[in-house]
């Protein structure tokens, strides 16, 4: 088993570096950024569309079959996202997909020396608020940093901020979780002895 995983992870590291590599020599830091746009909303994909998943691992296509299958659906898609994701589904890898796009994240820090900070708010950030988010998350995290936001009016208000596998929530939405998850738990234990 061990020896599955140290080749699944230098397949991960080979599929995310063949992407970045020929992102970034077609046009620099714009285009890796679009890669990785790219890889997160196919991934979403995947988890909200079964057909499409299972249709890429499938072994009842021929690894052919996959391979066009990709080209179709993606066919808008950075060419440097689109011939690997290609690759993957021809060999029946499609499934790597989420641990591709965690070590892109890698190549993109290493290579470039930037981070990727997701910001997701109610509405649009202005120009002062993201220079803010954007110099404090430098200063803390050591590396140029490129924002990515994204509106969700379901979270009422606030900001949840994700840098790879780091999250902060400070969303109204999870305030008032935690509001509620402390109330509960001082009305079932403690006020009552």
């Amino acid at each position: 088993m061990p020896t599955n995983r140290l080749i699944e992870k230098e397949k991960v590291g080979t599929y995310a570096a063949a992407m970045f590599d020929a992102a970034n020599t077609a046009g620099g830091e714009q285009a890796v950024l679009e890669v990785r746009n790219q890889i997160e909303q196919v991934i979403k994909l995947m988890r909200s569309n079964m057909d499409l998943s299972t249709a890429l691992v499938n072994v009842d296509y021929t690894p052919e079959e996959r391979h066009q299958l990709v080209s179709s659906v993606f066919a808008d898609s950075n060419p440097a996202f689109r011939e690997v994701m290609a690759v993957m589904a021809e060999r029946g890898d499609a499934q790597l997909l989420p641990r591709v796009f965690e070590s892109y994240g890698d190549e993109l820090a290493e290579k470039l020396d930037t981070i990727v900070v997701d910001v997701t708010t109610v509405v649009p950030l202005d120009g002062q608020l993201r220079e803010t988010i954007k110099k404090k998350a430098e200063a803390d995290l050591g590396k140029k940093v490129v924002l990515n936001e994204k509106i969700d009016k379901s979270i009422l208000g606030g900001i949840i901020m994700s840098a790879g596998s780091k999250r902060i929530d400070a969303s109204v939405l999870s305030q008032l979780a935690h509001a509620r998850s402390v109330l509960k738990d001082r009305t079932d234990g403690g006020e009552s002895q």
